[in-house]
């Protein structure tokens, strides 16, 4: 059996709506047949009060082991580094925080905001508010960037706005069952099984995007990278190979991809003009391209492919 601690900070609790909507397991499969304990969940625990900071210290001091410590949201440290605008059980939740990851077997970040900061910590970041182990790019966010739980594993990064509620379900599976070190992790410390393939792959409209055919809100056809901001080429996910609700996902609904599992979202700061949009150098050349290519050969590429006669024709069968 394996003890799971599941806390909030600055949160807007999307990765929890995302979670108890797992299907591969169910939430109840965790308790049910792969032994998982949820000692408490701000949404679903039982206790209250004095009773979640009694379990808090019975965790800290030892008597119950912590064997999986889940944090959703940003760490809070303002004003000042003091931790105050995030008070939780008659302290900051950043202190909570600290002494449990520090007797955790695994630390888990669910969502960007744990993983890399996320909006919270969008400049002037007033709350002070930084990923676990990452705050954007840099490594180091609030426990440094030599922490490792008691498993000698760092923070394992969900990033997601939310994360993919099976993304969650089945590493806790994982760790639960005894087969953490199948958990590989990249360079931001996301398990590769989810994150080593781009979003676009599996994406509808990849035709679209190797023919350079625009596509927009609304209009039929056309790849949403070229003028609506997606961030497909660019963004590590599944999600067009692990279906949301096994249905849909953001491009397949014609929605760009925001980029919400890398540690830049959200891109460009929030910068006025630049949601939903792709920024361009000169209103033609796209700033961000995908990863991988270098700027110069993928300009002359695309304005090559984009000319090609091929596309004509597929533009007008779109249409």
């Amino acid at each position: 059996m394996a003890n799971v601690l599941w806390l909030q900070g600055g949160a807007c609790s999307g990765n929890t709506m995302s979670f108890l909507n797992a299907e591969e397991p169910t939430v109840v499969d965790l308790v049910t047949d792969f032994g998982i304990n949820i000692l408490w969940h701000p949404s679903i625990g039982l206790e209250i009060g004095d009773q979640v900071s009694d379990l808090m210290k019975d965790c800290i001091s030892g008597k119950i082991q912590l064997d999986i410590l889940v944090f959703e949201g940003s760490i809070v440290q303002g004003p000042n580094g003091t931790g105050t605008m995030n008070y939780f059980a008659e302290r900051p939740m950043m202190d909570w925080f600290k002494e449990l990851a520090e007797v955790s077997q695994f630390v888990v970040a669910v969502g960007d905001c744990a993983a890399f900061g996320g909006i919270p910590a969008v400049p002037p970041n007033p709350s002070e508010s930084t990923g676990l182990q990452f705050l954007k790019k840099d490594k180091g966010g609030f426990l440094g960037k030599d922490f490792v739980g008691k498993s000698g594993l760092p923070v394992i990064n969900l990033p997601g706005c939310p994360a993919h509620p099976d993304w969650i379900t089945q590493v806790l599976v994982a760790i639960s069952t005894g087969r953490a070190k199948d958990i590989l992790i990249d360079n931001y410390h996301r398990p590769k099984t989810f994150f080593t393939t781009f979003t676009q792959t599996g994406c509808p409209n990849v035709n679209n995007f190797a023919q350079k055919i625009d596509g927009g809100f609304g209009k039929r056809g056309g790849c949403l990278f070229y003028e609506v901001g997606c961030r497909g080429p660019m963004t590590r996910s599944s999600c067009n190979n692990i279906l949301w609700n096994r249905t849909n996902s953001k491009t397949r609904a014609n929605h760009p991809c925001l980029g919400c599992t890398e540690p830049g979202f959200p891109h460009n700061d929030l910068e006025k003009g630049s949601v939903l949009k792709t920024m361009k150098y000169l209103g033609i050349f796209p700033k961000d391209v995908p990863t991988g290519e270098s700027h110069l050969k993928y300009y002359i590429r695309a304005g090559w492919e984009k000319v090609l006669p091929v596309n004509k024709t597929l533009t007008e069968s779109s249409k």
